[in-house]
Formats: structure tokens, C-alpha cells, sequence
């Protein structure tokens, strides 16, 4: 590191005993040795902070990487979850129409037949449908979009 020899230290080692005495010198290596374990630890604390953000800056890259890698995969989902969601118009195709169809074809023969319809899992929209319904029927139209005159 400082790049000192043997002849070196042994020169520093003589003037320290010429300057501070040999009855001092214990203590000053002492008071050196504290102050170097001082700066190691130091030097040691900085190197670990350091390496934590380098970890937590290639943490918060994988974060985005995989996030954009679950987006990806989930896209279609959200998607096709989307098109399930759009209201279905009975006759107007889609994927829904021919249960739509077929689940009103149900309901019109219960009402029909006298039965009362069964209301518990039917959505308000669908019970104001069955309302305007039963009052189309009332008029005798059988269709509110064809006339039949």
C-alpha cells in the first residue's frame, strides 16, 4: 500500500525512540495501533456501504425487469379479462350473445308460462330489461325494434 521496507521502518523506528523515549513508546503504539484499527474499520464500514447500494441498485433494476416481464405475460389476460367485461347486446354477436340469448330465451318462458322469474342473482340492469319487457308485452309488440304493422 505505502510501499515501506524493512530499512525503512527500522529508520522510522529509531527516530521515534531518539523523539519520544523509550519509556513512552509503548503508549504511543498504543495510541497508533488505535487509530489505525480506527481508520480499518472505518474504511471497512465505507466499503460495505458501498457494496449495499451497489446490491440495491441492482435490486431495484431486477424489480423493473420483472415487472415489466409480469406486465408481459399479463397483458393478454387484462385484455381478454377486458372483453369479458363489455356488455353484450343480444343479436349484436360477440362471444356472450348466444347465452345471453339463450338465458333471456329461459326467463321469457318462465315468464310466459306464469312462473315468476328468479330474481336473487339477476343484476338490476337485467331486472329494468325484465321490466321493460313485461311492459312491451303489455302493448302486444313482440319486438320493440321491428314494427308489425
Amino acid at each position: 500500500m505505502f510501499d515501506i521496507g524493512w530499512s525503512e521502518l527500522l529508520i522510522i523506528a529509531a527516530v521515534a525512540i531518539i523523539f519520544v523515549g523509550p519509556k513512552d513508546l509503548p503508549r504511543m503504539m498504543r495510541t497508533i495501533g488505535r487509530y489505525v484499527t480506527k481508520v480499518r474499520s472505518m474504511a471497512r464500514e465505507f466499503q460495505s456501504s458501498f457494496e449495499d447500494l451497489a446490491r440495491e441498485t441492482e435490486l431495484d433494476e431486477l424489480r423493473k425487469e420483472v415487472t415489466g416481464l409480469r406486465d408481459a405475460a399479463t397483458a393478454p389476460l387484462k385484455k381478454l379479462q377486458q372483453e369479458i367485461d363489455k356488455p353484450v347486446k343480444i343479436g349484436g354477436g360477440g362471444a356472450g350473445a348466444a347465452a345471453a340469448a339463450a338465458a333471456s330465451e329461459a326467463r321469457a318462458a318462465e315468464i310466459a308460462a306464469g312462473e315468476p322469474p328468479e330474481t336473487d342473482e339477476i343484476s338490476p340492469e337485467m331486472q329494468e330489461a325484465l321490466r321493460e319487457a313485461k311492459a312491451v308485452e303489455a302493448f302486444g309488440v313482440s319486438d320493440p325494434g321491428r314494427d308489425d304493422k
